[in-house]
C-alpha cells in the first residue's frame, strides 16, 4: 500500500502545475481560468489568477466585454477587465517585496506577448505551461531573452480542466 502511494506522488513540475490549476479556480474570467505560481528553489514565492482589478466589478457581475465585442482570444488584450494571471503574480511579488528574479513560473496557459515582456523584465528564467494561448509571439522573445519554456501534458496531472 505504501509503495502505491509513493509511485503516484507528483514530481516537482507536476506539483507546482497542479497548484497553478488550483489558483486558476479563483478566476473571474468567463473565457479562461488561468493560474500562475512563481517558484524558486522549490519554494512558492507568489501566485496569481486572471480577474478584474481589486475592488472593481468583474465579468461574472458585468458580463464579458470581449464576448460582447466579438474579440477573438489572443488579440486586443487591452480590451478586457481582467489582469492576467502572470501579471497578478508579478504584482503580488512587488506588493509584498518578493524578489522573483531567477525564478520559474508555472502557468496553466502560455503567455501573451504583454505578459512575456513583463516576465522577461522581471528576470524569470523558466516558463512551464499546460495549454497554448492563441498567441505564440512569446516564443521569439523568450528565445532571444534566454528564457526556457516547456509544456506539461494536462493528462499527466490527474486533474479535470475547467474552461
Amino acid at each position: 500500500m505504501t509503495e502505491n502511494k509513493i509511485s503516484s506522488r507528483p514530481n516537482w513540475d507536476q506539483y507546482f502545475m497542479k497548484l497553478a490549476w488550483l489558483v486558476a479556480e479563483r478566476s473571474t474570467c468567463l473565457r479562461h481560468h488561468v493560474g500562475a505560481v512563481i517558484v524558486r528553489e522549490k519554494r512558492i514565492l507568489t501566485t496569481g489568477y486572471n480577474g478584474a482589478a481589486s475592488g472593481t466589478k468583474d465579468c461574472s457581475e458585468l458580463g464579458c466585454l470581449r464576448n460582447e465585442l466579438n474579440i477573438p482570444s489572443g488579440t486586443r488584450h487591452e480590451i478586457c477587465r481582467a489582469i492576467h494571471a502572470e501579471q497578478n503574480a508579478i504584482i503580488q511579488a512587488g506588493t509584498h517585496g518578493i524578489n522573483i528574479k531567477g525564478a520559474t513560473i508555472y502557468c496553466t496557459h502560455s503567455p501573451c506577448i504583454l505578459c512575456a515582456k513583463m516576465l522577461t523584465n522581471a528576470g524569470i528564467l523558466k516558463f512551464i505551461m499546460c495549454l497554448e494561448y492563441p498567441d505564440d509571439s512569446y516564443k521569439k522573445l523568450f528565445k532571444e531573452a534566454n528564457i526556457a519554456y516547456s509544456s506539461l501534458e494536462i493528462s499527466d496531472l490527474n486533474i479535470s480542466q475547467k474552461k
